[in-house]
């Protein structure tokens, strides 16, 4: 599964009944709490690497991915817009790219 089909998964979800998924619910309770649970989860990934744990890490970044789709699909911002950004972004260095945010 890339990236791609896991988005078109959730963008099918919007409109189903949240008793169906939990995508579905998720999405059903708004914007601000499909970002809520997106930053718990970074944080639960943040802690799996400062503990070291790669297979932690492995689960929980998943679940960050995942998340993030979801809030994204949340604000209806595509996530081809998002990966456009990511190759505009990959013919300046990372150090030129921030410097040029300011």
């Amino acid at each position: 599964m890339t990236l791609d089909d896991l988005y078109a998964t959730i963008l099918s979800r919007k409109e189903a009944d949240p008793s169906s998924s939990w995508t579905a619910q998720l999405l059903a309770k708004g914007p601000e709490k499909c970002a809520e649970k997106f930053g718990e989860e970074a944080v639960e990934a943040i802690i799996e690497a400062v503990k070291n744990d790669p297979k932690g890490l492995t689960s929980e970044a998943a679940d960050v991915l995942y998340h993030l789709l979801v809030m994204l699909a949340a604000r209806d911002v595509p996530l081809s817009d998002v990966l456009d950004e990511l190759a505009r972004r990959q013919s300046t260095s990372g150090i030129a790219e921030k410097a040029a945010r300011k």
